[in-house]
C-alpha cells in the first residue's frame, strides 16, 4: 500500500494518513543515518502505538520521533549509570521544587548532534522537523528563573560529565496556563500530561512510603519513632538529560504521589460511600496536582508543606538506598558525605535537614552528634532572594500537626545553636532573637527556614556578586561573623546550547564562521574573539541579517498568538519575566504611556523623526497577587488603545505576549533588540534572562541590580543603558520618602494623570496608582521607587532612541554584547559548584 495523503476531515490541514510502505518499519534504536532513522520512526508509529492505526499526522509523527530519539538516550542513560555504579564517585543530588525544562526534542537531537539526520528522515514522510518540534508541549514543572536555572544546571552537569541527579515533583497541571481576555489574565490548568510525555520512564520498582501527621512514640531505651497518620507512596519517573556531544546522560527524577490498592476501601464503596472509599487516593493526587497551590487557608498551607516534605523524604530515601546498595552493612555513615552532596535550590527543600537527621537517628540508630556531623557535611544551600516575603517561614502549629518528629528535631537544633551562641559569642546575645531558627512570638510562632539552612549547611551561596555581598553584609551578617568561610558567591549562568546554538541558528553560524571554530558552544569565553571584528562592516551586515531573520520569525509568532501585526523594521523592545512590583513592569508601561501621549501631541512631521518601537511584555502574575494582575490588565488596555490608533500605531505598538514559557522565550530572545531588566536595585538576586538576551546580541536597559552589574562589567559600560538608584541609595531614598521629601518628576505625574483620564478604558486603576503615591502606609509610599527612577529611565530610553538611529553604532554594541557574555555560561557556574562546594569530579563514560 503506497503512502496516501488526504485532507484532514475538512479542516484544510493535510496529514500523512498512513505511514509509508516505502519506509520499512524496522527497529534501529541507535540509528544515525536518515534511512535508518526513518525506519525507526516508522517502527515506533506501528509498534509503539498510542493512536488509532492509519493516522500519521504531525502529532503522531512527533510521538514516534520522540520515541525514536529516546531509544538512543536510553542506551546512553544505561551506560552512564552502569559506569557510575562501577566507579562509585561522589555524586551530587540537586533538589528543586521547579525544573523549567522546555521542549526536549530539539535539545536532545541537538546535544546528540543528529538534527540533520532527523530532518532528512522526516522529509521522507513529507514532514518538516520544525513542524514536528512545534507539536511538543512544554513540561509544566516550573514557573520562572528558579526552575529554568535548575534545568540549565542539569544540562551543564551532563555536558561536563559530572555524576549528578536532579530531583523534583511531577506536577500534573503545572502553575497555570495563562489566557488573556478583555478582563486581563485568566488562569487555566496546564495540559502537558493530557496525553502523555514520551520522555519520561516510570520506574515501578522505585517506590517509597511517605508519612504525614501521626505521633512520636518513645521506646523504653529512649529511642523515638514516628508512627500513625497517613502514608502515601512516592513513585519515580525518570527523564533523561543528555550532555552536549558526550555519552553522559543523567537523570531528572520526578516523584508522583499515589495510594495503593490496599488503601481503597471496597466495603465503603459497595455501601455507596464512594468518596469516602478512596479518600487517601484523592489526597495523594492533590500532592502533585499543582505547583505552588494557594496557601491563604490552613488546607493550602498543609498541602504546600506536604509537597515540600514529599520531595525531601522520597529523594533522601532514594539517595540512602543508593549509598547502601554499593556497600555491605553495617554501613560506615561517616563515609556518606564523601559520596553524597545534596544541594538545596532555595528554601523549599529545607526539610531535607530534619528528615536526614530523622532517617539517620530513628532508622539507622545513629546518635545526635554523628547524625548532625553527617547532615551538615552533606547539605549545602543556595539562597535566591532577599525579599522578606520570599524567605519561607512556616507556622509552628502547622508543622507540629503534619511533621511532629521533625519539629522535635528542629527544636533541638535551635536549642543547641542558641546554647553555642550564649556560651561562645556574648557579643551576639542581643541579636539572638533574629538569628534563632524558631520565632516563638506567641501571636505567630514560626520556623524560619532560611535560618535553619544557614545553621545546618556546610556552604551557603548567593547567585550574583551583588546579591552575595548583600547576604553577607545584611541578611546573614551575624552568621558570617561565626562562620566566615561558609558563605560563597556562584554567579548564575545559562546553557549556551539551548539559549543560542539551538534557538538562534543564524547567529550561531555567523559566530562559528568568524571565530573559525564551534568550540565556543562548550567554551563560551571564546566569544571574546568577536571583539576584534566589532567594527567590521561585513560582520555587521551578516549580524543585521541574522537579527532580521529572528525578528521576522518573532513577528509571525506574535501575529499567530495575539492577532497583532508588528513591523520588523521597528525597534523590538522586550520585558519578559514573572509579573512582580519589584521587577517594575509598571515602570515600563508608564514610560510607554508617556511616549504615547507625546506622540499624540506631535505633528505628523515630528512623528516621522521618532524611532518606531514595538514594546512586548510577557509573564505570569500569581492569581492572588492583585497588583500584578492589575499590571497585566493595564498593559493589555494600553495595547488595545495604542494599536488601534491610526495616528500613532506605525510609530508605537504595545503587545502582551500570553503564556510566557521556555518555548516562547526561544522565539522572543533571538528577535529582541532592547531588553528591560529594571528591578529596584538590591531586590533581584541575579536574573538569568538578562544573560540570555545579552548573549543573543540584545542591548540591555537596566539598573545596577543582580547580574546586571557583572554583565555591564563584562560587555563594557558604554554598551549598557544604565539608569536608576543604586542598592546603597535605596534605604536612604525610602527614608526620605517617608519624611515627605520626594518631589515627583512632572513627566511621571503626567503619565499617571493620563491613565486616570480614562483614555485606556473604564477599569479603576486607582489602587495600582495609589501604590505609587503617599509617603507611607500599607500598599502606599512607592516602596519600589518607580517615581524616583522614572526621570532617569525616560532619559535612558531617549538615549536608546538616539543610538538606534545610528545603525553602525547599534550593531557594534550588539556584537560587543555577545562577545562579553562568555562568563555567563552555566558550564562555568557548575564547574565552580563542583569544585568549591560539592567536591565532585568528572566521571566520563568511556
Amino acid at each position: 500500500m503506497a503512502a496516501k495523503v488526504e485532507a484532514n476531515g475538512g479542516s484544510g490541514k493535510v496529514g500523512v494518513s498512513v505511514v509509508s510502505a516505502k519506509i520499512p518499519a524496522v527497529a534501529h534504536p541507535l540509528a544515525e543515518k536518515p534511512d535508518e532513522v526513518a525506519s525507526n520512526i516508522s517502527y515506533h508509529a506501528q509498534f509503539s502505538p498510542h493512536f488509532s492505526p492509519f493516522k500519521f499526522e504531525p502529532e503522531q509523527a512527533y510521538y514516534a520521533t520522540a520515541e525514536s530519539v529516546r531509544d538512543r538516550l536510553i542506551r546512553q542513560w544505561n551506560e552512564t549509570y552502569a559506569h557510575f555504579h562501577k566507579v562509585d564517585p561522589k555524586q551530587t543530588y540537586y533538589l528543586s521544587m521547579e525544573f523549567l525544562q522546555g521542549r526536549a526534542l530539539t535539545n536532545a537531537i541537538g546535544n546528540l548532534n543528529i538534527q540533520d539526520a532527523y530532518a532528512d528522515a522526516l522529509r521522507k514522510f513529507g514532514l518538516e522537523l520544525e513542524e514536528i518540534t512545534e507539536q511538543e508541549k512544554d513540561a509544566a514543572l516550573g514557573n520562572g528563573g528558579l526552575g529554568r536555572l535548575a534545568s540549565c544546571f542539569l544540562d551543564s552537569m551532563a555536558t561536563l560529565n559530572l555524576p549528578a541527579w536532579g530531583y523534583g515533583l511531577r506536577y500534573r497541571y503545572g502553575l497555570f496556563k495563562q489566557r488573556i481576555t478583555r478582563e486581563g489574565q485568566e488562569e487555566v490548568a496546564e495540559d502537558w500530561l493530557e496525553k502523555f510525555s514520551p520522555w519520561e520512564v516510570v520506574r515501578h520498582d522505585i517506590l517509597y512510603p511517605i508519612r504525614f501527621f501521626g505521633h512520636v512514640e518513645v521506646n523504653p531505651n529512649g529511642s523515638r519513632k514516628w508512627v500513625g497518620g497517613e502514608v502515601v507512596q512516592a513513585l519515580a519517573y525518570d527523564v533523561p538529560i543528555p550532555g552536549y556531544q558526550t555519552k553522559n546522560t543523567i537523570s531528572l527524577r520526578l516523584w508522583e504521589a499515589k495510594a495503593s490498592a490496599e488503601d481503597f476501601n471496597l466495603f465503603l464503596f459497595n455501601d455507596g460511600q464512594h468518596d469516602a472509599a478512596s479518600v487517601l487516593h484523592s489526597r495523594a493526587q492533590q500532592i502533585c496536582a499543582v505547583l505552588y497551590p494557594g496557601d491563604t487557608t490552613e488546607g493550602g498551607k498543609l498541602l504546600r508543606l506536604k509537597q515540600q516534605f514529599f520531595l525531601c523524604s522520597a529523594s533522601l530515601q532514594d539517595i540512602i538506598s543508593r549509598f547502601k546498595e554499593r556497600r555491605q552493612g553495617p554501613w560506615n555513615w561517616s563515609e556518606f558525605p564523601t559520596k553524597v552532596a545534596v544541594q538545596l535550590n532555595d528554601t523549599h527543600p529545607t526539610l531535607v535537614i530534619p528528615e536526614l537527621m530523622r532517617l539517620l537517628m530513628d532508622n539507622e540508630e545513629l546518635g545526635w552528634e554523628e547524625a548532625w556531623d553527617v547532615t551538615s557535611r552533606t547539605v549545602a544551600y543556595t539562597n535566591h532572594t532577599v525579599l522578606p516575603e520570599a524567605l519561607e517561614k512556616w507556622s509552628q502549629p502547622v508543622m507540629w500537626k503534619l511533621l511532629p518528629r521533625h519539629m522535635e528535631i528542629i527544636q533541638e537544633i535551635d536549642k543547641r545553636f542558641t546554647a553555642v551562641i550564649s556560651t561562645t559569642r556574648l557579643d551576639l546575645e542581643s541579636e539572638l532573637a533574629t538569628m534563632r531558627i524558631l520565632d516563638d512570638n506567641p501571636q505567630k510562632p514560626v520556623v524560619r527556614m532560611a535560618n535553619l539552612c544557614v545553621v545546618s549547611s556546610h556552604a551557603v551561596n548567593g547567585v550574583a556578586q551583588l546579591h552575595s555581598d548583600i547576604l553577607k553584609s545584611e541578611l546573614f551578617a551575624n552568621y558570617v561573623s561565626i562562620w566566615p568561610t561558609k558563605f560563597q558567591n556562584k554567579t548564575n549562568g545559562i546553557t549556551p546550547r539551548r539559549w543560542i546554538q539551538f534557538c538562534n541558528p543564524e547567529l550561531s553560524r555567523i559566530i562559528t564562521k568568524w571565530l573559525k571554530t564551534d568550540k565556543w558552544v562548550t567554551n563560551l569565553d571564546l566569544l571574546t574573539g568577536l571583539r576584534q571584528f566589532a567594527d567590521n562592516e561585513d560582520l555587521q551586515e551578516e549580524w543585521l541579517s541574522a537579527k532580521m531573520a529572528s525578528k521576522k520569525r518573532l513577528a509571525r509568532f506574535v501575529l499567530q498568538v495575539t492577532g497583532e501585526s508588528i513591523d520588523p523594521d521597528s525597534l523590538f523592545d522586550i520585558q519578559v519575566k514573572r509579573i512582580h512590583e519589584y521587577k517594575r513592569q509598571l515602570l515600563n508601561i508608564l514610560g510607554v504611556i508617556y511616549r504615547y501621549k507625546k506622540l499624540k501631541e506631535m505633528s505628523p512631521e515630528e512623528r516621522k523623526k521618532s524611532t518606531p518601537r514595538t514594546v512586548m511584555i510577557g509573564g505570569k502574575a500569581f492569581a492572588t497577587y492583585t497588583n500584578a494582575i492589575r499590571i497585566v490588565r493595564l498593559v493589555n488596555d494600553v495595547g488595545a488603545v495604542v494599536n488601534s490608533d491610526p495616528e500613532v500605531n506605525s510609530f508605537l505598538k504595545v503587545v502582551f505576549v500570553p503564556n510566557y514559557n521556555v518555548s516562547v522565550a526561544e522565539v522572543l530572545i533571538p528577535g529582541s533588540e532592547l531588553s528591560q531588566h529594571i528591578s529596584t536595585a538590591g531586590m533581584e538576586a541575579s536574573g538569568t534572562s538578562n544573560m540570555k538576551f545579552a548573549l543573543n546580541g540584545c542591548l540591555i536597559i537596566g539598573t545596577l541590580d543582580g547580574a546586571n552589574v557583572e554583565i555591564r562589567e563584562e560587555i563594557g559600560e558604554e554598551n549598557f543603558f544604565l539608569f536608576g538608584a543604586t542598592a546603597e541609595d535605596v534605604p536612604r531614598l525610602r527614608k526620605e520618602r517617608e519624611n515627605g521629601l520626594f518631589n515627583p518628576d512632572p513627566r511621571f505625574e503626567e503619565a499617571k494623570k493620563f491613565i486616570r483620564s480614562g483614555v485606556f478604558g473604564s477599569y479603576d486603576y486607582s489602587p495600582l496608582l495609589e501604590s505609587l503615591e503617599g509617603n507611607s502606609g500599607y500598599g502606599r509610599g512607592d516602596y519600589f521607587l518607580v517615581g524616583h527612577d522614572f526621570p532617569s529611565y525616560m532619559d535612558a530610553q531617549a538615549k536608546v532612541d538616539e543610538v538606534y538611529r545610528d545603525r553602525k553604532k547599534w550593531l557594534k554594541m550588539s556584537i560587543l554584547s555577545t562577545a562579553g557574555s562568555g562568563k555567563f555560561s552555566s558550564d562555568r557556574t557548575i564547574a565552580q559548584y563542583a569544585k568549591e562546594i560539592w567536591n565532585i569530579e568528572e566521571c566520563r563514560v568511556p
